[in-house]
């Protein structure tokens, strides 16, 4: 797994004109651009990370078997379904029933692991990967509670192995260019930045039973990293005090939720360590257009 520094390179250090890029990106998003023209630039590595992949719905919509240093050499999931979806996106025959058995059975052919599972499992799956030896990359939220936080850090710091947090807001277009924009200095003095993450339909996420999945009533600003990364991510600020103001009407959809959470909507006003402001949206309800959009000013 390369660092963050060296990823940045990868994704945006290609010098190409206005021309080539609306070209690429047309092609990209008609599906029409092969994988070797997407990695044209990658400098073959002497050996390839072998990945494990854990979670066969959002797990299966990545292009890890895509890249040449990469190899998925194992995948998980409870459900038969989405254990054949992972089998066939990644075109891998190396399938196993459980997590638990993959970490076992395939545990000397494998370097690290990409976890997708329910979020109020994730602390959990990364420390049984790291401490069977293997480094981790992990879809958010990293963990549920400061004391999972500190968990988290002390299995690091313990195995010595690498944990990402795979914040998808880090890589989006508007964001690498803002973050090349402030790198060059080219922004001048950043003072604001707002930043909306907009999720209704969230309310109807329940399993084939009728029970809820670990989405009723999650907590808005549980899930902040959509947008906090739009900040972060360009100027490596960190965000040092906060008032955040939630809103919610009572629905019988979010009633009983595990989190003891009222509210559908949270806004929160941030100051960072710079004493600069970041105003962020987490919306899960209403009226709007789902997004994942920044200003910075």
């Amino acid at each position: 797994m390369s660092d963050s520094k060296d990823a940045s390179r990868l994704h945006c250090n290609s010098a190409a004109t206005r021309r080539e890029f609306i070209q690429v990106s047309a092609a990209v998003g008609g599906g029409m651009l092969a994988a070797d023209a997407l990695f044209a630039g990658v400098q073959p590595a002497a050996n390839k990370i072998r990945l494990g992949v854990v979670g066969g719905r959002f797990g299966a919509s990545f292009q890890w078997h895509e890249h040449p240093n990469c190899v998925v050499q194992g995948v998980t999931d409870l459900r038969p379904e989405r254990r054949e979806r992972l089998r066939q996106v990644y075109r891998c025959d190396n399938v196993y029933d459980s997590y638990e058995q993959m970490l076992k059975e395939a545990s000397n052919d494998l370097d690290a692991i990409g976890i997708f599972t329910e979020a109020p499992n994730h602390v959990r799956h990364a420390k049984m990967a790291m401490e069977a030896g293997k480094h981790v990359v992990c879809a958010v939220p990293a963990a549920m509670s400061l004391e999972e936080c500190s968990e988290l850090i002390e299995t690091v710091e313990k195995t010595g192995k690498t944990f990402m947090m795979a914040e998808t807001s880090y890589w989006q277009q508007h964001t690498i260019s803002a973050r090349r924009f402030y790198e060059a200095g080219e922004f001048g003095h950043l003072y604001a930045a707002y930043s909306m993450y907009r999720h209704a339909g969230l309310e109807s996420l329940w399993f084939e039973n009728g029970k809820p999945t670990w989405r009723h009533g999650f907590p808005p600003m549980h899930y902040p990293t959509h947008c906090t990364a739009h900040l972060i991510g360009v100027t490596g600020e960190r965000l040092q005090e906060v008032m955040c103001i939630g809103w919610g009407d009572d629905s019988a959809a979010i009633r009983g939720n595990p989190y003891d959470n009222p509210f559908w909507n949270e806004t929160a006003h941030f100051r960072t360590d710079r004493g600069n402001s970041f105003h962020v949206e987490v919306w899960w309800a209403g009226a709007h257009r789902g997004c994942e959009r920044a200003e910075w000013y």
